[in-house]
């Protein structure tokens, strides 16, 4: 109830509402004998009725140089006149009413009041004198001043009550951030896995906030600003996070685009609340993510200097670094593209400290899956390690969403625990979208896509100083006929000629495998070959890996593939041409590797359209030997007879629930077999076991 009545005393309407009624009841009652029973007549008409008697009694009132006559009928009188008050908001008709009471004014002289006199004894009609009215002026204050001051009164109310409500004119500006409570933020270092270094970096700005004194007295002056910058998903926000949770100050986070509107001003008011109010509970942390949003280079924008987005900007940099000063207050700001801030926000004294959060190597993969394990139930033969080593190039967000992709997986087949089958196919699908098994090829198509893999897979296994074969697969997956996941050794922060041309003919196997087999090209290889163009072109313009051209960076790795290239069309044109000879060296080496390996490129191709899907270990014994390992099942993926086509939501999974169970009855079937081989007797003449 108490709810419902703020509600209604905050509502505009009901202001309004309560002004209309004020301003009508000062209207009827300012209009004395303004109602349905007293007309206005004039002068000569009271003379006239008075001699022929209609009229009762008067009276008569001096009032600013006049006498205002009022007075009643003996007989209620028939009212003509088109100037009632009765008559107003339509309430009543302007003819055809009757009247009892009249008023009217006459001149002040000796003639009339002695005829009004004259007349009055005549016909015995009572005459009162009243004296001349003395509160006129604060009649007249009250009618025409006191509804301009109700007026007055009630705008300011309403427009604070704007101010004060969510969504108001005055609330327009505000920066609409709330703090974090340092109580309610649980989140501390230990939470944030694969950044020992960024957190040693971050230890000074908690240990101020903590004892700033310590600091103080030598003279030292903690950073202003600490600005964050690595990939999406490495855990920027959560770091920043970890700094207030273990500083347990107040924390204020929001993103860069919600300074700027389309009305100019509003965000730099809206920056100055946001350091008003930080300042009041300093000390604080300001976490500013994607500032880039707001702290681009100057200049740049289509209204000059005079834009909102500049504007804003100009109040950031004041606010960081200005006469006033932070006091107290340190900003953290997250940002993939550092390269597009303007100078004067990067100098120091604004962000004094630069953190490269980048992506984690193998051991920072390790300790993320770790942390992201901790409450989900996992099979004794999951090995995280072995997940953080098949993982390269991964960030904490996509690690966090393979486990939990797992783990779905898991819950569909209605198991208890997380199996390495789930995490297998979790990769599959963070890397290369959900497969589609059911989908419906040719068997020219699959012949195809099984030589375009089979390709990849014999130059990956020739070719193998830098990667190895993971797995391949003719599963659909995206727009994806199939794929081969190749993955580094080992964690490579520097990328030799060497090891690029070795990744450029792999590229290239997969078309060069269909040109030797069926003599002809497909369309399956347009990422291949968009991926090996961006690697060649980046060789020759940005790593100076061309003989030709020499040690020089003619692209920038953060330009715009829209910005004016800065060489000639002669240079240009050399560019493209080492491009191209690039590509054309390693398609030669592809198409020798596959001509001398043809036996083991056809091996490989049958088993992935009987099998459809093969690891390393399977293809490494197909290279080898020629046969699959003893251990694997006749038929991973059985084929369907029936039409999956239009299927229900039941009947799809009752679908997936039989796969499920015949994959189960597989395993069973192997171990079976292993245990029944292991209970048979040894043949003596075996020296094996030995």
């Amino acid at each position: 109830m108490k709810n419902r009545k703020n509600g209604l005393f905050r509502s505009s309407l009901f202001y309004i509402v309560i002004f209309l009624v004020i301003m009508g009841a000062i209207y009827f009652i300012s209009d004395s004998g303004g109602n349905n029973q007293t007309r206005e007549i004039q002068s000569s008409q009271f003379m006239r009725d008075l001699h022929k008697n209609k009229v009762k009694n008067f009276s008569v009132q001096p009032s600013g140089g006049v006498y205002k006559i009022s007075g009643k009928y003996r007989k209620s009188q028939l009212n003509h006149s088109a100037n009632n008050a009765y008559s107003f908001a339509g309430l009543g008709s302007s003819k055809g009413n009757r009247v009892s009471h009249f008023s009217t004014s006459v001149l002040k002289n000796n003639g009339t009041v002695a005829e009004i006199s004259k007349a009055a004894r005549k016909d015995n009609v009572k005459l009162n004198a009243k004296p001349e009215q003395s509160n006129g002026f604060w009649l007249n204050l009250i009618v025409y001043i006191l509804p301009l001051v109700i007026f007055i009164l009630f705008f300011y109310m309403m427009m604070n009550q704007a101010g004060r409500g969510g969504g108001g004119i005055m609330k327009f500006s505000k920066s609409h951030v709330k703090p974090t409570d340092s109580k309610k933020n649980k989140v501390r270092f230990s939470d944030v896995a694969g950044e020992d270094a960024e957190k040693q970096e971050l230890v000074e700005v908690v240990e101020f906030l903590k004892n700033p004194k310590k600091y103080t007295r030598l003279g030292a002056r903690i950073p202003h600003g600490v600005l964050l910058e690595g990939p999406p998903g490495t855990g920027k926000t959560l770091l920043a996070r970890a700094v207030a949770g273990e500083a347990n100050v107040p924390f204020y986070a929001i993103s860069g685009s919600d300074f700027v509107q389309m009305f100019v001003g509003v965000g730099a008011s809206r920056v100055r609340d946001l350091f008003r109010q930080a300042k009041r509970h300093a000390p604080s942390i300001i976490f500013i993510d994607e500032i880039d949003a707001v702290g681009r280079k100057r200049g740049s924008g289509i209204g000059g200097g005079h834009d909102e987005r500049e504007q804003t900007l100009n109040q950031l940099l004041v606010e960081m670094d200005g006469f006033s000063g932070n006091e107290g207050v340190i900003v953290i700001a997250a940002t993939n593209r550092a390269d597009v801030l303007d100078p004067a926000l990067t100098r120091p004294g604004r962000f004094d400290r630069k953190v490269l959060v980048g992506r984690p190597d193998v051991r920072g993969r390790y300790a993320i899956l770790k942390v992201h394990a901790k409450n989900k139930p996992f099979s004794p033969d999951v090995d995280l390690k072995e997940i953080a080593r098949q993982t390269p190039g991964f960030v904490g967000a996509d690690l966090a969403n393979l486990l939990n992709e797992a783990a779905l997986l898991a819950a569909q087949r209605n198991e208890t625990r997380i199996e390495p089958d789930d995490v297998d196919e979790a990769e599959d699908r963070v890397i290369a979208g959900p497969a589609k098994k059911n989908a419906v090829e040719s068997p020219h198509e699959l012949d195809v896509v099984a030589a375009h893999e089979a390709g990849h897979t014999i130059v990956g296994l020739v070719l193998n100083d830098a990667r190895v074969v993971h797995k391949v697969t003719i599963v659909p997956r995206g727009r994806a006929g199939g794929y081969a996941i190749m993955l580094p050794k080992e964690d490579e922060k520097l990328l030799s000629k060497h090891n690029a041309m070795e990744q450029l003919a792999g590229l290239l196997g997969g078309r060069t495998a269909e040109e030797i087999i069926f003599h002809s090209e497909s369309s399956g290889a347009s990422n291949d070959f968009q991926q090996a163009t961006n690697l060649a072109r980046a060789m020759v313009t940005q790593y100076g890996m061309s003989d030709k051209l020499g040690d020089v960076q003619y692209i920038s790795p953060t330009e715009s593939p829209y910005d004016r290239p800065r060489y000639s069309e002669k240079t240009a044109y050399e560019i493209d041409q080492e491009v191209k000879h690039f590509i054309d060296h390693a398609h030669q080496v592809a198409y020798k590797i596959i001509q001398s390996h043809r036996k083991q490129h056809r091996i490989i191709a049958q088993a992935l359209l009987k099998y459809e899907t093969l690891d390393a270990k399977q293809i490494k014994c197909l290279y080898d030997t020629g046969h699959m390992p003893e251990d694997q099942p006749k038929d991973e993926f059985p084929s369907e007879d029936k039409d999956e086509n239009g299927a229900s939501f039941e009947e799809a999974k009752k679908a997936l629930e039989k796969h499920d169970e015949e994959k189960k009855q597989a395993a069973r079937h192997k171990n079976d077999s292993t245990s029944d081989s292991d209970n048979q007797p040894k043949d003596p003449s075996d020296n094996s076991q030995k």
